[in-house]
């Protein structure tokens, strides 16, 4: 057996430990399709060619297990994309900043400029994009973080994010943003499964909905797939045991305010809903065990 793959009783857990690429990553990997996200962003752009696309995502920044960001840059202009799936927050401004930064860095770094030579150095010109395919009604077309984090006031920093929720019908962008949609539809019928997974791609394919791509890559995708479901699991557990602890502190406060004020412990037990033994433990009422 690959010892890259965890076997598991259940389908579900059928997890390639090895996948780090988002299926937004793994799609606009492939220069066909990046190219249409870049004609999707820029209409007006009838000069660029596939040619002239060149890849600048970082690796191992700013993302968790899974990497959901796009870099590319097109002569003088400079693309950083990020994928927000599900909890949308206004932090992802400082993300796109700390990445843009970081971008930058590496552009000076591998065209040989200096921050320190006299000469201006050269830099493209930076476009951020957020492509949201949550559930969130999102309003605003840009977000800044001038705006966001400083009620509008001029600093000496700004950034300007474009959230992109939709694309025009048929367009890459839609395509994708409807692909994720059928997944959570389909998540919501079988669960984090993998019947889940392949049914969603059946349903795509049937509706000219990124056809070519979950054809050729239908194992990749799959398998991509079945990472986020175990990773979103794992989290879920965590916060879970976080809310339980949080509450066990809580009601630990609780016992000893009450127990102090002259309230019987089996009166504190049942309003807190807990075991008179716990509540001793609590307490400090269970005699040691040697």
């Amino acid at each position: 057996m690959d010892n890259n793959v965890i076997a598991s009783p259940s389908d579900e857990l059928l997890v390639n430990r090895n996948i780090k690429d988002s299926v937004f990553r793994n799609l606009f990997s492939d220069k066909k399709y990046l190219f249409q996200l870049y004609q999707a962003l820029h209409p007006e752009d009838k000069e660029t060619t596939i040619d002239d696309l060149e890849y600048v995502t970082l690796e191992n920044v700013l993302v968790r297990d899974i990497y959901n960001d796009l870099g590319v840059r097109i002569g003088d202009k400079l693309l950083l994309l990020i994928e927000a799936q599900s909890t949308w927050t206004e932090n992802i401004i400082i993300r796109c900043l700390l990445y843009m930064a970081r971008t930058l860095q590496d552009y000076l770094k591998s065209t040989s400029q200096s921050l320190f030579s006299e000469k201006l150095v050269h830099v493209p010109e930076p476009e951020l994009y957020v492509i949201y395919t949550g559930d969130s009604v999102i309003e605003k077309e840009y977000i800044s973080l001038s705006e966001t984090f400083f009620e509008g006031k001029q600093t000496a920093l700004d950034v300007r994010v474009k959230v992109v929720v939709d694309g025009k019908e048929g367009d890459i962008i839609n395509q994708y943003v409807v692909f994720t949609k059928v997944i959570n539809d389909q998540v919501k019928i079988y669960g984090r499964t993998r019947e889940a997974i392949t049914e969603a791609i059946r349903i795509c394919k049937n509706r000219n909905i990124l056809k070519d791509y979950l054809t050729s890559r239908e194992k990749e995708v799959v398998d991509i797939m079945i990472t986020l479901f175990d990773q979103q699991e794992v989290l879920e557990d965590y916060i879970a045991s976080e809310v339980r602890e949080q509450t066990e502190k809580k009601d630990k406060q609780t016992a000893k305010m009450l127990y102090d004020a002259g309230v019987p412990v089996e009166t504190i037990a049942n309003s807190l809903k807990r075991s008179i033994r716990i509540i001793e433990k609590w307490l400090g009422l269970v005699p040691q065990a040697y």
